[in-house]
């Protein structure tokens, strides 16, 4: 049972920072785009971007219809990178504890 659960938890926990990220990126992808320091008409921003939408829409859109509207500011990326600290640490501890630390 130790050689599938500690990988196991190794992969989700990887997973885990990356949606962490692509969430950030996405953020950050939509403040420059808002701003118009960076322009959907270029080929590559737009495929970034519809990456990162691609990548975390799925995630966020059960977020966005728990939480009350706001009036243009999206809570949800901040509200769903907390739920996933706190999914990792939740997972650490059972690494640490089944494993003492090294999974």
């Amino acid at each position: 049972m130790d050689i599938f659960l500690g990988p196991l938890l190794n992969i989700l926990l990887i997973v885990i920072s990356f949606l962490r990220w692509a969430i950030i990126l996405s953020v950050i992808l939509s403040w420059l785009i808002n701003f118009n320091i960076v322009n959907t008409y270029n080929q590559a921003v737009n495929m970034i971007g519809d990456l990162l939408f691609r990548i975390t829409e799925p995630f966020l859109r059960p977020v966005r219809r728990l939480l009350p509207s706001t009036s243009g500011i999206d809570f949800a990326p901040f509200v769903l990178i907390l739920i996933l600290l706190f999914i990792e640490m939740v997972l650490g501890q059972i690494g640490f504890k089944f494993f003492g630390g090294r999974f």
